[in-house]
Protein backbone atom coordinates (compact mmCIF):
# COMPACT_ATOMS: atom_id res chain seq x y z
CA UNK A 1 0.00 0.00 0.00
CA UNK A 2 1.35 3.45 -1.05
CA UNK A 3 0.70 5.84 2.60
CA UNK A 4 -1.89 8.14 2.05
CA UNK A 5 -1.53 10.45 5.35
CA UNK A 6 1.80 10.96 6.49
CA UNK A 7 3.09 14.32 8.37
CA UNK A 8 4.00 16.24 5.12
CA UNK A 9 4.04 13.83 2.06
CA UNK A 10 1.39 11.45 0.98
CA UNK A 11 3.59 9.83 -1.54
CA UNK A 12 6.66 10.30 -3.80
CA UNK A 13 8.58 9.14 -6.70
CA UNK A 14 5.78 6.08 -7.73
CA UNK A 15 6.31 4.51 -10.68
CA UNK A 16 3.06 2.93 -12.24
CA UNK A 17 3.61 0.09 -14.35
CA UNK A 18 0.97 -1.56 -16.37
CA UNK A 19 1.11 -5.03 -17.92
CA UNK A 20 1.67 -3.73 -21.68
CA UNK A 21 4.43 -1.18 -20.72
CA UNK A 22 2.89 2.19 -19.87
CA UNK A 23 4.35 4.19 -17.62
CA UNK A 24 3.11 6.59 -15.28
CA UNK A 25 5.14 8.57 -12.74
CA UNK A 26 3.55 10.49 -9.80
CA UNK A 27 4.18 12.17 -6.65
CA UNK A 28 1.97 14.05 -4.04
CA UNK A 29 2.69 17.06 -1.44
CA UNK A 30 0.49 18.28 1.13
CA UNK A 31 1.25 21.18 4.08
CA UNK A 32 -0.51 22.80 6.55
CA UNK A 33 0.52 25.70 5.30
CA UNK A 34 2.18 28.84 7.46
CA UNK A 35 -1.41 30.09 8.71
CA UNK A 36 -3.67 26.74 9.09
CA UNK A 37 -2.92 24.58 12.56
CA UNK A 38 -4.55 21.91 10.35
CA UNK A 39 -4.38 20.64 7.03
CA UNK A 40 -8.07 19.97 5.44
CA UNK A 41 -6.55 19.05 2.10
CA UNK A 42 -6.30 15.18 1.17
CA UNK A 43 -5.16 13.74 -2.03
CA UNK A 44 -4.84 9.62 -3.40
CA UNK A 45 -4.14 7.65 -5.41
CA UNK A 46 -4.97 3.68 -6.21
CA UNK A 47 -3.50 1.22 -4.72
CA UNK A 48 -0.83 0.24 -7.46
CA UNK A 49 -1.15 -3.29 -5.73
CA UNK A 50 -4.98 -3.39 -6.68
CA UNK A 51 -3.70 -2.61 -10.57
CA UNK A 52 -3.49 -5.95 -12.67
CA UNK A 53 -2.77 -4.05 -16.06
CA UNK A 54 -4.11 -0.86 -17.85
CA UNK A 55 -7.53 -1.85 -18.64
CA UNK A 56 -8.29 -0.71 -14.88
CA UNK A 57 -7.01 2.46 -15.28
CA UNK A 58 -5.35 4.82 -12.74
CA UNK A 59 -7.32 6.85 -10.69
CA UNK A 60 -5.96 10.59 -8.95
CA UNK A 61 -7.88 12.68 -6.44
CA UNK A 62 -7.64 15.70 -4.68
CA UNK A 63 -9.74 17.51 -1.80
CA UNK A 64 -10.18 20.82 -0.07
CA UNK A 65 -12.29 20.45 3.44
CA UNK A 66 -14.34 23.53 3.65
CA UNK A 67 -13.08 25.67 6.25
CA UNK A 68 -16.05 27.63 7.22
CA UNK A 69 -17.46 23.83 8.19
CA UNK A 70 -17.22 21.52 10.60
CA UNK A 71 -15.04 18.88 10.36
CA UNK A 72 -13.00 19.70 6.97
CA UNK A 73 -10.38 17.43 7.19
CA UNK A 74 -12.63 14.80 7.75
CA UNK A 75 -14.75 15.75 5.16
CA UNK A 76 -12.13 15.72 2.25
CA UNK A 77 -10.85 12.59 3.66
CA UNK A 78 -14.43 10.56 3.27
CA UNK A 79 -14.67 12.00 0.29
CA UNK A 80 -12.30 10.70 -1.42
CA UNK A 81 -11.77 7.02 0.31
CA UNK A 82 -15.64 6.68 -0.73
CA UNK A 83 -15.34 7.90 -4.30
CA UNK A 84 -12.24 5.78 -4.58
CA UNK A 85 -13.79 2.51 -3.30
CA UNK A 86 -16.98 3.28 -5.32
CA UNK A 87 -15.09 3.83 -8.63
CA UNK A 88 -12.65 0.88 -8.07
CA UNK A 89 -15.60 -1.42 -6.99
CA UNK A 90 -18.12 -0.69 -9.99
CA UNK A 91 -17.15 -3.20 -12.45
CA UNK A 92 -18.89 -3.71 -16.22
CA UNK A 93 -20.00 0.14 -16.68
CA UNK A 94 -18.43 3.24 -18.86
CA UNK A 95 -15.67 5.04 -16.84
CA UNK A 96 -18.35 8.51 -17.28
CA UNK A 97 -20.92 6.15 -15.35
CA UNK A 98 -18.69 5.15 -12.95
CA UNK A 99 -17.27 8.82 -12.36
CA UNK A 100 -21.18 9.57 -11.44
CA UNK A 101 -22.02 7.23 -9.02
CA UNK A 102 -18.72 7.52 -7.23
CA UNK A 103 -19.06 10.81 -6.91
CA UNK A 104 -22.83 10.73 -5.76
CA UNK A 105 -21.91 8.15 -2.92
CA UNK A 106 -18.75 10.27 -2.19
CA UNK A 107 -21.59 13.60 -1.71
CA UNK A 108 -23.97 11.42 0.29
CA UNK A 109 -21.62 9.74 2.69
CA UNK A 110 -20.05 13.43 3.51
CA UNK A 111 -23.89 14.58 4.16
CA UNK A 112 -24.22 11.63 6.43
CA UNK A 113 -21.81 11.89 8.36
CA UNK A 114 -22.12 15.53 9.12
CA UNK A 115 -25.25 14.23 10.72
CA UNK A 116 -24.12 11.44 12.57
CA UNK A 117 -21.41 13.70 14.02
CA UNK A 118 -24.24 16.26 14.49
CA UNK A 119 -21.61 19.18 14.38
CA UNK A 120 -23.77 21.25 11.37
CA UNK A 121 -22.67 20.63 7.74
CA UNK A 122 -19.62 19.20 6.26
CA UNK A 123 -18.15 20.19 2.71
CA UNK A 124 -15.41 19.80 0.62
CA UNK A 125 -14.31 20.26 -3.09
CA UNK A 126 -12.79 17.19 -5.39
CA UNK A 127 -11.43 16.48 -8.31
CA UNK A 128 -10.46 13.39 -9.55
CA UNK A 129 -8.91 11.62 -12.62
CA UNK A 130 -9.45 8.50 -14.28
CA UNK A 131 -6.12 8.04 -16.90
CA UNK A 132 -6.75 4.76 -19.21
CA UNK A 133 -5.64 3.80 -22.43
CA UNK A 134 -5.27 7.41 -24.25
CA UNK A 135 -7.14 9.68 -22.46
CA UNK A 136 -8.28 10.90 -19.18
CA UNK A 137 -11.54 11.51 -17.50
CA UNK A 138 -11.83 14.00 -14.99
CA UNK A 139 -15.08 14.38 -12.28
CA UNK A 140 -14.65 17.95 -10.68
CA UNK A 141 -16.56 19.96 -7.89
CA UNK A 142 -15.41 23.23 -6.04
CA UNK A 143 -12.44 25.51 -6.92
CA UNK A 144 -10.14 22.72 -6.73
CA UNK A 145 -8.15 22.61 -9.99
CA UNK A 146 -6.94 19.82 -12.85
CA UNK A 147 -3.80 21.38 -15.06
CA UNK A 148 -2.68 20.09 -18.33
CA UNK A 149 1.01 20.81 -19.38
CA UNK A 150 1.65 20.02 -22.88
CA UNK A 151 4.61 20.81 -24.90
CA UNK A 152 5.24 23.77 -23.09
CA UNK A 153 1.83 24.99 -22.63
CA UNK A 154 -0.64 25.20 -19.82
CA UNK A 155 -4.26 24.64 -19.93
CA UNK A 156 -6.87 24.86 -16.77
CA UNK A 157 -9.20 22.07 -17.50
CA UNK A 158 -11.53 22.78 -14.67
CA UNK A 159 -14.08 25.61 -13.81
CA UNK A 160 -13.97 26.88 -10.79
CA UNK A 161 -17.60 26.71 -9.01
CA UNK A 162 -17.16 29.86 -7.17
CA UNK A 163 -18.93 33.02 -6.84
CA UNK A 164 -16.55 34.99 -8.32
CA UNK A 165 -16.01 32.55 -11.15
CA UNK A 166 -19.53 32.66 -12.23
CA UNK A 167 -19.02 36.52 -12.45
CA UNK A 168 -16.18 36.30 -14.91
CA UNK A 169 -18.16 33.70 -16.76
CA UNK A 170 -20.84 36.05 -17.15
CA UNK A 171 -18.05 38.96 -18.29
CA UNK A 172 -18.82 40.88 -15.12
CA UNK A 173 -15.64 40.68 -13.88
CA UNK A 174 -12.03 40.51 -15.72
CA UNK A 175 -10.38 37.14 -15.06
CA UNK A 176 -7.27 38.43 -13.53
CA UNK A 177 -9.09 39.66 -10.65
CA UNK A 178 -9.82 36.10 -9.81
CA UNK A 179 -7.64 35.37 -7.38
CA UNK A 180 -7.29 38.54 -5.34
CA UNK A 181 -11.14 39.29 -5.08
CA UNK A 182 -12.35 39.38 -1.61
CA UNK A 183 -15.06 36.83 -2.30
CA UNK A 184 -12.56 33.81 -4.30
CA UNK A 185 -13.07 31.30 -2.36
CA UNK A 186 -16.95 31.58 -1.96
CA UNK A 187 -18.35 28.35 -3.48
CA UNK A 188 -21.48 27.72 -5.56
CA UNK A 189 -21.29 24.08 -5.76
CA UNK A 190 -19.63 21.63 -3.40
CA UNK A 191 -19.59 17.97 -2.03
CA UNK A 192 -21.05 17.34 0.92
CA UNK A 193 -23.82 19.94 1.55
CA UNK A 194 -26.87 18.73 0.13
CA UNK A 195 -28.52 15.37 -1.05
CA UNK A 196 -27.34 16.15 -4.41
CA UNK A 197 -24.51 17.11 -6.82
CA UNK A 198 -23.95 18.14 -10.36
CA UNK A 199 -20.27 17.49 -10.78
CA UNK A 200 -18.39 18.51 -14.59
CA UNK A 201 -17.17 15.28 -15.82
CA UNK A 202 -15.60 14.96 -19.67
CA UNK A 203 -12.83 13.81 -21.03
CA UNK A 204 -9.89 14.96 -22.65
CA UNK A 205 -6.98 13.33 -25.12
CA UNK A 206 -3.72 12.71 -23.25
CA UNK A 207 -0.31 11.64 -25.02
CA UNK A 208 3.07 11.04 -24.03
CA UNK A 209 5.02 13.22 -21.98
CA UNK A 210 2.13 14.97 -20.75
CA UNK A 211 2.36 16.21 -17.47
CA UNK A 212 -1.31 16.11 -15.28
CA UNK A 213 -1.27 18.78 -12.13
CA UNK A 214 -3.59 18.73 -9.52
CA UNK A 215 -3.87 21.29 -6.54
CA UNK A 216 -6.05 22.99 -4.27
CA UNK A 217 -6.77 26.56 -3.82
CA UNK A 218 -3.89 27.46 -1.66
CA UNK A 219 -1.71 26.74 -4.73
CA UNK A 220 -3.28 28.51 -7.41
CA UNK A 221 -4.40 31.73 -5.59
CA UNK A 222 -0.73 32.76 -5.35
CA UNK A 223 1.13 30.67 -8.26
CA UNK A 224 -0.15 31.98 -11.09
CA UNK A 225 -0.39 29.58 -14.70
CA UNK A 226 2.95 31.02 -16.17
CA UNK A 227 4.73 29.94 -12.55
CA UNK A 228 3.09 26.74 -12.29
CA UNK A 229 4.52 25.54 -16.08
CA UNK A 230 7.99 26.93 -15.52
CA UNK A 231 8.23 25.00 -12.20
CA UNK A 232 6.91 22.04 -14.33
CA UNK A 233 9.27 22.53 -17.14
CA UNK A 234 12.51 22.44 -14.43
CA UNK A 235 13.31 19.10 -16.02
CA UNK A 236 13.39 17.77 -12.46
CA UNK A 237 11.82 14.59 -11.57
CA UNK A 238 7.20 14.39 -10.07
CA UNK A 239 8.44 14.84 -6.41
CA UNK A 240 11.18 17.54 -6.84
CA UNK A 241 8.54 19.42 -9.04
CA UNK A 242 5.15 18.16 -6.56
CA UNK A 243 7.28 19.86 -4.00
CA UNK A 244 8.10 22.78 -5.69
CA UNK A 245 5.08 24.23 -6.15
CA UNK A 246 3.48 24.44 -2.68
CA UNK A 247 7.07 25.31 -1.66
CA UNK A 248 6.14 28.33 -4.16
CA UNK A 249 3.01 28.75 -2.66
CA UNK A 250 4.28 28.97 0.82
CA UNK A 251 7.04 31.46 -0.80
CA UNK A 252 4.43 34.16 -2.12
CA UNK A 253 2.31 33.54 1.06
CA UNK A 254 -0.36 31.63 0.41
CA UNK A 255 -2.58 31.73 3.91
CA UNK A 256 -4.40 28.21 3.20
CA UNK A 257 -2.62 24.81 3.35
CA UNK A 258 -1.41 23.74 -0.01
CA UNK A 259 -1.24 20.56 -1.63
CA UNK A 260 -0.22 19.45 -5.63
CA UNK A 261 0.03 16.09 -7.51
CA UNK A 262 1.65 15.87 -10.07
CA UNK A 263 1.18 12.97 -12.87
CA UNK A 264 3.99 12.39 -15.78
CA UNK A 265 2.55 10.26 -18.26
CA UNK A 266 6.26 8.58 -19.84
CA UNK A 267 4.86 6.08 -22.09
CA UNK A 268 1.13 4.71 -23.11
CA UNK A 269 0.06 1.67 -24.47
CA UNK A 270 -0.58 2.79 -27.94
CA UNK A 271 0.92 5.29 -30.18
CA UNK A 272 -0.52 8.48 -30.54
CA UNK A 273 0.20 12.07 -32.83
CA UNK A 274 0.51 15.11 -31.34
CA UNK A 275 -2.83 17.09 -31.16
CA UNK A 276 -3.69 20.85 -29.21
CA UNK A 277 -5.57 21.25 -26.50
CA UNK A 278 -9.48 20.59 -26.59
CA UNK A 279 -11.36 23.69 -27.00
CA UNK A 280 -12.88 24.85 -23.84
CA UNK A 281 -15.96 22.71 -23.05
CA UNK A 282 -19.40 24.36 -22.00
CA UNK A 283 -20.41 23.73 -18.72
CA UNK A 284 -24.19 22.93 -19.65
CA UNK A 285 -22.96 19.80 -21.24
CA UNK A 286 -21.02 18.41 -18.64
CA UNK A 287 -23.96 18.90 -15.52
CA UNK A 288 -25.10 15.54 -14.19
CA UNK A 289 -27.26 14.54 -11.65
CA UNK A 290 -25.91 12.17 -9.68
CA UNK A 291 -8.63 20.65 2.26
CA UNK A 292 -5.10 17.09 4.37
CA UNK A 293 -6.15 15.22 7.79
CA UNK A 294 -4.02 15.21 10.78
Amino acid sequence: MIPIHLPVYSFKGTELLAEDSASILVSGVTKAGNVRLENQDSIRLSDVNSISSEKDGYLFGIADGMGGFANGAIAGRVALETFFETFEEAKNIQSKQKMKVAIQNANLRVYQEARRLSEGNMGTTLTCVHLSGSKIMVGHIGDSRAYLIRNNTIRCLTDDHTRVAALVRMKLLSPDKVRTHAQRSVLEKSLGTGLFVQPDIFSVPVFENDVIVLCTDGVWSVVEDPVLLEIVSSGKDTNAIAIDIVDKALELESDDNVSSMVIHVRKLNSNSEEESFPKKRSLSKFFNIFKKAE
